[in-house]
């Protein structure tokens, strides 16, 4: 399918998150989108994939939601930025489609991710999802930057088996990579710790914007002491996502930036591996 294609042509299921989905929910009016918002009933979703290897233990059915508060210089998917990019998509129709996979994730020990965007913005939307997952039997995980964490109370984080998520830099630096404080993603995670929530941590490696040794150091440090997280899984930069960029005509600050090395990556991991932590 071509990025190119017009977006009302785009089916739900999509080949590739980094497809290029625009103004797939143009019509729908300002009431509805805050009636979703506020009970759940639908969902705005870039897109749906299936047989990921990469979001979660096994294969995993993964829902693209739309909108995000962060603005990641990285960012591959900055078309995900609008939630109004997203396809309104009701949860009967999501749960439908998910009950397709049911079988075939349980055999697989696999399940389903909710990532986005920013998920925990269309957080009734997830729960929901999630809650009907955990009656099929599916494992569920959600990806996400933490910041809106407070939006699901300790009951409703039952219905998360696995939280991934992402620890995009440290310090003042982490303002820069994301327009954002660090502090509520951090209280988030301490929660989850309390709570004993089983966490992966995500950690994007971009050269000259987030391989200061000490920061990486601090998130390392951070992550071991929370005592749940079972996984670190450190991501090469690429540039997949500068076409977005360009065609959306945002200014993209690392149009010259190249992919880490294979021995940054490798001493990067061995930063978090002398935490305890298993890195990949």
């Amino acid at each position: 399918m071509s990025a190119e294609q017009p977006a009302k042509a785009l089916s739900l299921e999509g080949n590739s998150p980094y497809e290029l989905r625009l103004d797939q929910s143009e019509g729908v009016s300002e009431s509805a989108v805050k009636h979703a918002l506020a009970t759940g009933d639908m969902g705005f979703v870039h897109s749906f994939t299936t047989g990921s290897a990469v979001d979660g233990p096994g294969v995993r059915v993964v829902a693209w939601t739309a909108g995000c508060q962060w603005r990641c210089l990285y960012c591959h998917n900055p078309d995900t930025w609008n939630m109004m990019n997203g396809m309104p998509v009701t949860l009967e129709r999501a749960i439908e489609g998910l009950n397709k996979y049911r079988h075939g994730l349980r055999l697989m020990s696999g399940g389903f991710t909710i990532s986005g965007g920013e998920p925990l913005i269309q957080d009734r939307f997830v729960l929901k999802l999630c809650r009907a997952a955990k009656v099929m039997g599916i494992h569920t995980c959600v990806e996400t930057n933490g910041y809106l964490g407070e939006r699901f109370d300790d009951h409703e984080l039952e219905s998360i088996d696995l939280v991934m998520l992402g620890l995009k830099s440290w310090g003042d630096n982490h303002k820069k990579v994301t327009g954002k404080e660090i502090g509520p993603t951090l209280e988030f995670a301490r929660r989850l710790a309390h709570r004993k929530r089983p966490m992966w941590v995500r950690f994007v490696l971009v050269p000259g914007l987030t391989d200061n040794e000490s920061d990486i150091k601090e998130i390392a440090k951070f992550a071991a002491d929370l005592g749940i997280v079972e996984r670190v899984e450190v991501l090469p930069f690429h540039q997949l996502g500068k076409f977005k960029w360009e065609r959306l005509g945002i200014e993209y600050t690392l149009a010259d930036t190249t992919a880490p090395s294979t021995e940054l990556i490798k001493r990067t991991c061995e930063i978090f591996e002398a935490e305890g932590l298993q890195a990949v």
